[in-house]
């Protein structure tokens, strides 16, 4: 049970037996009253006050709250951010490159403003003023991610029981808005012409990306042992991942295998491009930098049948190419600092993907299928990114009344001519009488005719 103890005066016991009070080494220095109780795992606690009463009230609150479940450790709140964000860091068993990343987050953006506060002190209004602070120098999606990572760290603390509330998850805390953009598919002309002026090399990316739907990481792993020719479908089982300006072998993203159709038209090309550019092995480490050597037979390797380097990719294939198609202006702006180049950043190879859904929508299939294509792990969110893409919605909602009203399609005037509104009661047939405010109103059923 909690107490309470007088800092300023101690109890002796004289050779007589009896005892008197005295002063303490710390009397008139500081708080005189200590609060103790034990927490739930059976350590004692404390904490000075001024006011006796206070103390009391402190420990039977510490009381309260074990027998509730809702116990806080009061010096919980006083660990610096540093101190639980890092060791949180080392416990994560995430994906290298999602670390890496989020050590990005932390060091650069995070750690400079909160890492020497302690976690109880960090207040929702200083989290705003660093928000918006953060919206100035990088892309609304950028800050939102940041802010997103502080949300996680202190609602982790929440869990940890060293926080009652995440200052994060207050409602004046805004996450940086997005702006709002539709997707604009490429059209097939535009798909064709950007194969066109790719070297012959690495045309059969743009294939496989418009024609299958594949990540960049994707294509770039893609090996011979995935394409099943015979059953016209490609095993998508890893990517080709970057990692401190390394590259290694990992599953796809959100480590979800899959399994698409493989077009005719897309698997006559890939067998005219491997009679040409056959497979290479390639040996890389699996998952970490350090991790165990696989060897794949790639698809697409660069000329030193090496696999291929997004950064090169990028800047040095598909950029030209995009030059050359007409796509992009030659003299391209250069980016802000911190942030991509928004106005192409739409014309990147993930533009593939979004050509490959929105032939898919406009064929008619369905989201759960199209989601499943492109290794979603939420139907819902291929939705919101697509569901503008799916042609003919307005036609559809026309025939479908058309047909209830006018029966099998055909068109007919449906001729409503006037509502009538009439009361009925049981046995009994109530006429017009029954209208607002009459006793057949207040004790009848009304029933809706529509008469031609």
């Amino acid at each position: 049970m909690a107490h309470v103890r007088d800092l300023w005066f101690k109890t002796t016991t004289l050779p007589d037996g009896s005892s008197q009070r005295e002063p303490t080494e710390r009397h008139g220095k500081g708080k005189r009253w200590l609060a103790a109780w034990t927490n739930p795992e059976g350590r004692e606690q404390t904490k000075a006050f001024a006011k006796k009463v206070e103390a009391e009230r402190h420990g039977s609150l510490m009381e309260a709250d074990k027998a509730r479940g809702r116990y806080l450790d009061p010096n919980g709140a006083k660990t610096r951010l540093v101190v639980f964000a890092e060791n949180w860091l080392n416990s994560q068993s995430a994906d290298p490159s999602t670390r890496q990343i989020r050590g990005i987050y932390w060091n650069k953006h995070i750690k400079p403003k909160f890492g020497n506060r302690e976690i109880g002190a960090i207040r929702p209004s200083e989290i705003r003023t660093w928000v918006s602070q953060l919206e100035k120098k990088l892309a609304a999606s950028t800050a939102g991610r940041v802010l997103a990572f502080l949300d996680q760290l202190l609602e982790s603390a929440v869990d940890d029981e060293l926080i009652g509330k995440n200052p994060c998850a207050a409602k004046t805390v805004q996450k940086p808005k997005l702006p709002k953009r539709k997707i604009e598919p490429w059209s097939t002309e535009r798909v064709l012409a950007v194969v066109e002026e790719l070297p012959e090399r690495y045309a059969i990316m743009a294939l496989l990306g418009a024609g299958c739907g594949l990540r960049q990481g994707e294509i770039f792993g893609l090996a011979m042992d995935d394409v099943d020719f015979e059953a016209g479908v490609i095993h998508i089982r890893q990517q080709v991942k970057m990692l401190s300006a390394k590259l290694l072998f990992g599953l796809p993203k959100h480590d979800r295998e899959r399994t698409i159709p493989l077009p005719q038209s897309v698997a006559r090309a890939l067998e005219k491009y491997l009679a040409k550019f056959p497979a290479r092995e390639v040996t890389l480490p699996w998952e970490e930098l350090d991790g165990r050597p696989r060897t794949l037979r790639l698809i697409v390797t660069s000329r030193e049948s090496k696999a291929l380097n997004r950064n090169y990719v990028n800047e040095y294939v598909w950029k030209p190419a995009l030059v050359r198609a007409g796509v992009i202006p030659k003299d391209r702006p250069s980016p802000v600092p911190g942030r991509r180049n928004q106005e192409f950043r739409k014309h990147g190879m993930h533009a593939l993907r979004h050509y490959f859904a929105s032939i898919l929508l406009h064929a008619g299939e369905s989201i759960k299928a199209l989601a499943e294509y492109l290794g979603h792990q939420d139907p819902g969110y291929t939705l919101r990114t697509y569901t503008h893409l799916m042609a003919g919605s307005e036609g559809r909602t026309r025939r479908a009344i058309d047909t209830a009203f006018g029966g099998g399609g055909k068109s007919r005037d449906v001729g409503f001519r006037r509502v009538l509104f009439t009361w009925s009661r049981p046995r009994k047939t109530v006429g017009t009488s029954g209208a607002v405010g009459s006793p057949q109103h207040r004790r009848g059923r009304r029933s809706l005719v529509l008469a031609r």
